[in-house]
C-alpha cells in the first residue's frame, strides 16, 4: 500500500527540455489544466440560460459570484470591484482545485506549496505594484500606521517592513500546510482501516474506529476545501484593501 507521501510525488507525464531548462507537462500540471477546464466549464454551462428565474446551476453560480462580490467589498470597498474578476478567478481555482484533490488517486494541486507560493506571489506584486503606481510615495505610509507617534517610527516602520515581505509566505503556507496535513491524516486513517481488514473478523471489528474517523475527516476536509478557499481570498481582498487606501 502507498504511504501518505506517496500521494504528492510529481509525476512527468510529457518529458520537455528546452536549452536546459525542465518544462515537463506533470501530473500537478494535467491537473491545474483540468481545475480551470472544469471550473469555466460549470460557469459557462451555468451562466449559458440567464434565465430570469435561475435553475440549480445558474443559483449556485450566482451565489459564488454574490459570496465573492460581498467579501471583496467588505474587505476593499467600493474601489475594489475593479479587481473582481481576478479575485474571483482566484477563488474558483483553489475551491476547484480543492475539491478535485478529494477524490481517489486525484493530485491536490494546493497541497504543493510551490503552486500556493505562485498565487499568494501574484496577489504580493499586484498589490505591491499597483499601490505604488495609484499611491505613489503614499504608498509607503502603509509602513508607518496612522496615530502613531514619530518617535516610535524606528521600531514600528521595521516591523511593518517585516511583516509586509512576510506576507507571500504567510499567505501561501497557510493552505499549503491544511491541504498537505489533512490529506496526509486522511491517508494514514483509511490504511488503519485497510491494514486491519485484512485481519479477520476481529480485525474488521477493530477498523470500526478508524473507519469512523476516515468519515469524519472526509467530512471535514470537504468543509476545509471551501473554507480555505475563502481565506485565501479574503486575506487577497484586505491585501488589495492596503493598495488602494494605505495608512487606514
Amino acid at each position: 500500500m502507498a504511504g501518505p507521501i506517496e500521494q504528492f510525488e510529481i509525476k512527468t507525464l510529457v518529458d520537455i527540455g528546452i536549452a536546459g531548462v525542465d518544462l515537463s507537462f506533470t501530473n500537478a500540471s494535467a491537473h491545474m489544466v483540468l481545475t480551470v477546464a472544469i471550473a469555466s466549464a460549470f460557469l459557462l454551462f451555468a451562466s449559458s440560460g440567464r434565465a430570469l428565474v435561475p435553475g440549480r446551476w445558474q443559483s449556485s453560480a450566482e451565489l459564488l459570484y454574490e459570496f465573492v462580490m460581498k467579501v471583496l467589498k467588505d474587505n476593499a470597498g467600493e474601489s475594489g470591484m475593479r479587481f473582481f474578476p481576478f479575485v474571483f478567478s482566484l477563488f474558483m481555482f483553489i475551491l476547484v482545485a480543492n475539491m478535485i484533490g478529494m477524490f481517489p488517486y486525484a493530485f491536490t494541486v494546493t497541497a504543493q506549496i510551490v503552486v500556493t507560493f505562485a498565487l499568494a506571489a501574484l496577489v504580493f506584486a499586484l498589490v505591491t505594484l499597483y499601490g505604488i503606481v495609484r499611491n505613489g510615495f503614499g504608498f509607503f505610509r502603509l509602513f508607518m500606521p496612522a496615530g502613531v507617534p514619530m518617535v516610535l517610527a524606528p521600531i514600528i516602520v521595521p516591523i511593518e517592513v517585516i511583516s509586509y515581505i512576510s506576507r507571500p509566505v504567510s499567505h501561501s503556507v497557510r493552505l499549503f500546510a491544511v491541504m498537505l496535513a489533512g490529506h496526509i491524516t486522511l491517508k494514514v486513517f483509511a490504511g488503519f482501516v485497510v491494514s486491519l481488514g485484512g485481519f479477520g473478523a476481529l480485525g474488521m471489528v477493530g477498523a470500526v474506529l478508524p473507519l469512523f474517523m476516515t468519515v469524519a475527516i472526509t467530512a471535514l476536509e470537504f468543509m476545509m476545501a471551501g473554507i480555505q478557499a475563502y481565506v485565501f481570498t479574503m486575506l487577497t481582498c484586505m491585501y488589495l484593501n492596503d493598495a488602494l487606501h494605505p495608512g487606514h
